[in-house]
Protein backbone atom coordinates (compact mmCIF):
# COMPACT_ATOMS: atom_id res chain seq x y z
CA UNK A 1 0.00 0.00 0.00
CA UNK A 2 1.16 3.31 -0.99
CA UNK A 3 2.33 6.26 1.70
CA UNK A 4 -0.51 8.31 0.23
CA UNK A 5 -3.03 5.48 0.61
CA UNK A 6 -1.87 4.58 3.98
CA UNK A 7 -2.40 8.59 5.52
CA UNK A 8 -6.02 8.75 3.45
CA UNK A 9 -7.15 5.78 4.98
CA UNK A 10 -5.57 6.18 8.60
CA UNK A 11 -6.92 9.95 8.67
CA UNK A 12 -10.65 8.65 7.67
CA UNK A 13 -10.26 5.48 10.54
CA UNK A 14 -9.52 7.96 13.20
CA UNK A 15 -11.65 10.74 12.37
CA UNK A 16 -14.53 8.86 11.65
CA UNK A 17 -14.37 7.06 15.24
CA UNK A 18 -16.60 8.49 17.97
CA UNK A 19 -14.67 11.08 20.20
CA UNK A 20 -15.64 14.53 22.36
CA UNK A 21 -15.04 16.40 18.87
CA UNK A 22 -17.98 13.75 17.09
CA UNK A 23 -19.98 13.86 20.19
CA UNK A 24 -20.43 18.00 20.04
CA UNK A 25 -21.13 18.05 16.40
CA UNK A 26 -23.97 14.91 16.30
CA UNK A 27 -25.37 16.20 19.60
CA UNK A 28 -25.42 19.65 18.26
CA UNK A 29 -26.41 17.70 14.88
CA UNK A 30 -29.80 16.72 16.97
CA UNK A 31 -30.59 19.54 18.67
CA UNK A 32 -29.91 22.59 16.86
CA UNK A 33 -30.25 21.13 13.06
CA UNK A 34 -27.60 20.38 10.15
CA UNK A 35 -27.83 24.47 8.93
CA UNK A 36 -27.35 26.03 12.31
CA UNK A 37 -24.90 23.66 13.38
CA UNK A 38 -22.39 23.82 10.25
CA UNK A 39 -20.69 26.47 11.65
CA UNK A 40 -18.89 25.03 14.01
CA UNK A 41 -16.33 23.15 11.81
CA UNK A 42 -14.54 26.05 11.29
CA UNK A 43 -14.17 25.12 15.28
CA UNK A 44 -13.32 21.85 14.82
CA UNK A 45 -10.87 22.54 11.71
CA UNK A 46 -8.97 25.08 13.60
CA UNK A 47 -8.38 23.44 17.08
CA UNK A 48 -7.30 20.27 15.17
CA UNK A 49 -4.58 22.51 12.59
CA UNK A 50 -3.83 24.67 15.96
CA UNK A 51 -3.08 21.55 17.84
CA UNK A 52 -0.85 19.41 15.41
CA UNK A 53 0.80 23.03 14.46
CA UNK A 54 1.64 23.19 18.08
CA UNK A 55 2.26 19.74 18.69
CA UNK A 56 4.72 19.07 15.69
CA UNK A 57 6.78 22.30 16.31
CA UNK A 58 6.86 22.64 20.07
CA UNK A 59 5.15 19.38 22.18
CA UNK A 60 7.33 17.35 20.54
CA UNK A 61 11.07 18.00 21.22
CA UNK A 62 9.55 18.22 24.83
CA UNK A 63 8.18 14.77 24.76
CA UNK A 64 11.18 13.00 23.29
CA UNK A 65 13.55 14.76 26.12
CA UNK A 66 10.60 14.55 29.07
CA UNK A 67 8.23 11.57 28.73
CA UNK A 68 6.59 12.87 31.77
CA UNK A 69 5.15 15.81 29.69
CA UNK A 70 3.24 13.48 27.63
CA UNK A 71 1.31 12.03 30.76
CA UNK A 72 1.20 15.13 31.49
CA UNK A 73 -0.96 16.21 28.76
CA UNK A 74 -2.89 13.37 28.65
CA UNK A 75 -4.07 13.67 32.27
CA UNK A 76 -5.23 17.36 31.45
CA UNK A 77 -7.11 16.23 28.40
CA UNK A 78 -9.04 13.53 30.65
CA UNK A 79 -10.07 16.03 33.28
CA UNK A 80 -11.03 18.44 30.53
CA UNK A 81 -12.87 15.84 28.59
CA UNK A 82 -14.76 14.82 32.06
CA UNK A 83 -15.44 18.60 33.07
CA UNK A 84 -16.73 19.15 29.06
CA UNK A 85 -19.30 15.73 30.10
CA UNK A 86 -20.51 17.39 33.74
CA UNK A 87 -21.55 20.89 31.74
CA UNK A 88 -23.68 18.60 28.49
CA UNK A 89 -25.25 16.78 32.07
CA UNK A 90 -25.90 20.00 33.82
CA UNK A 91 -27.65 21.20 30.45
CA UNK A 92 -29.95 18.79 30.06
CA UNK A 93 -31.40 18.72 33.48
CA UNK A 94 -32.41 22.67 32.55
CA UNK A 95 -35.38 23.35 30.83
CA UNK A 96 -35.50 22.78 27.36
CA UNK A 97 -36.05 26.22 26.00
CA UNK A 98 -33.07 26.99 28.74
CA UNK A 99 -30.45 24.20 26.98
CA UNK A 100 -27.88 26.37 25.19
CA UNK A 101 -26.57 25.33 21.90
CA UNK A 102 -23.47 23.97 21.22
CA UNK A 103 -21.00 27.00 20.35
CA UNK A 104 -17.77 27.28 17.35
CA UNK A 105 -15.60 28.40 20.58
CA UNK A 106 -16.45 24.90 22.58
CA UNK A 107 -15.61 22.94 19.79
CA UNK A 108 -12.60 24.73 19.23
CA UNK A 109 -11.45 24.25 22.40
CA UNK A 110 -12.51 20.47 23.11
CA UNK A 111 -11.06 19.61 19.66
CA UNK A 112 -7.34 21.74 20.99
CA UNK A 113 -7.42 18.76 23.53
CA UNK A 114 -9.13 15.86 21.34
CA UNK A 115 -6.09 13.10 21.60
CA UNK A 116 -6.51 12.07 17.97
CA UNK A 117 -4.46 15.57 17.11
CA UNK A 118 -1.53 13.43 18.89
CA UNK A 119 -2.29 10.81 16.15
CA UNK A 120 -2.17 13.22 13.66
CA UNK A 121 1.01 14.93 14.77
CA UNK A 122 2.71 12.03 15.85
CA UNK A 123 1.87 9.08 13.30
CA UNK A 124 0.33 10.47 10.21
CA UNK A 125 2.28 13.81 9.96
CA UNK A 126 5.80 12.74 11.08
CA UNK A 127 8.54 14.79 10.27
CA UNK A 128 12.04 14.44 10.40
CA UNK A 129 14.59 16.36 12.47
CA UNK A 130 15.83 18.42 9.16
CA UNK A 131 11.99 18.83 7.95
CA UNK A 132 10.03 21.58 8.98
CA UNK A 133 6.16 22.64 8.99
CA UNK A 134 6.11 23.57 5.20
CA UNK A 135 6.91 19.57 4.76
CA UNK A 136 3.81 18.82 6.24
CA UNK A 137 1.54 21.58 4.04
CA UNK A 138 0.41 18.89 1.90
CA UNK A 139 -0.97 16.36 4.48
CA UNK A 140 -2.14 18.89 6.39
CA UNK A 141 -4.49 20.35 3.14
CA UNK A 142 -5.97 17.16 2.29
CA UNK A 143 -6.55 16.41 6.43
CA UNK A 144 -8.18 19.96 6.28
CA UNK A 145 -10.76 18.82 3.46
CA UNK A 146 -11.36 15.36 5.22
CA UNK A 147 -11.69 17.12 8.81
CA UNK A 148 -15.09 19.54 7.15
CA UNK A 149 -16.47 16.33 5.10
CA UNK A 150 -16.56 13.54 8.02
CA UNK A 151 -17.33 16.80 10.30
CA UNK A 152 -20.58 17.13 8.33
CA UNK A 153 -21.21 13.51 8.20
CA UNK A 154 -21.41 13.25 11.94
CA UNK A 155 -23.57 16.69 11.99
CA UNK A 156 -25.80 14.93 9.58
CA UNK A 157 -26.11 11.96 11.81
CA UNK A 158 -26.92 13.50 14.56
CA UNK A 159 -29.71 15.90 12.92
CA UNK A 160 -30.98 12.58 10.56
CA UNK A 161 -31.99 10.70 14.55
CA UNK A 162 -33.62 13.91 15.58
CA UNK A 163 -35.70 13.67 12.15
CA UNK A 164 -35.97 9.91 12.35
CA UNK A 165 -37.48 10.51 16.31
CA UNK A 166 -40.36 12.96 14.52
CA UNK A 167 -39.38 15.81 16.97
CA UNK A 168 -39.59 12.93 19.86
CA UNK A 169 -36.10 13.23 20.71
CA UNK A 170 -35.65 15.73 23.65
CA UNK A 171 -32.44 17.82 23.62
CA UNK A 172 -31.55 16.88 27.09
CA UNK A 173 -31.76 13.17 25.24
CA UNK A 174 -28.59 14.28 23.35
CA UNK A 175 -26.95 16.25 25.83
CA UNK A 176 -27.12 13.13 28.08
CA UNK A 177 -25.64 10.66 25.64
CA UNK A 178 -22.78 13.25 24.61
CA UNK A 179 -21.88 13.22 28.58
CA UNK A 180 -22.00 9.92 28.70
CA UNK A 181 -19.73 9.41 25.08
CA UNK A 182 -17.17 11.99 26.65
CA UNK A 183 -16.82 10.15 29.94
CA UNK A 184 -16.12 7.12 27.91
CA UNK A 185 -13.42 8.58 26.01
CA UNK A 186 -12.07 10.16 29.29
CA UNK A 187 -11.46 6.46 30.71
CA UNK A 188 -9.92 5.28 27.18
CA UNK A 189 -7.45 8.17 27.48
CA UNK A 190 -6.86 8.00 31.21
CA UNK A 191 -6.31 4.31 30.69
CA UNK A 192 -3.82 4.83 28.13
CA UNK A 193 -1.73 7.54 30.83
CA UNK A 194 -1.92 4.75 33.62
CA UNK A 195 -0.50 2.61 30.64
CA UNK A 196 1.89 5.43 30.00
CA UNK A 197 2.99 5.30 34.13
CA UNK A 198 3.40 1.82 34.73
CA UNK A 199 5.75 0.99 31.65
Amino acid sequence: MSEAATFFLGAVAVLATPGPTNTLLATSGAISGFRRSLPLLGGELGGYLLAIVVLLSLVGPIVAAMPAFGLVLRIVVCLYLLYLAAMLWRQSGLPIADARPIGPLRVFVTTLLNPKAIIFAFTLLPLGQSDGLVAALPRLGALSVLIVLIGTCWIAAGSSLQRGYHGIAKPRVGYRAGAVALVLVAALVSGNAIGMAWS
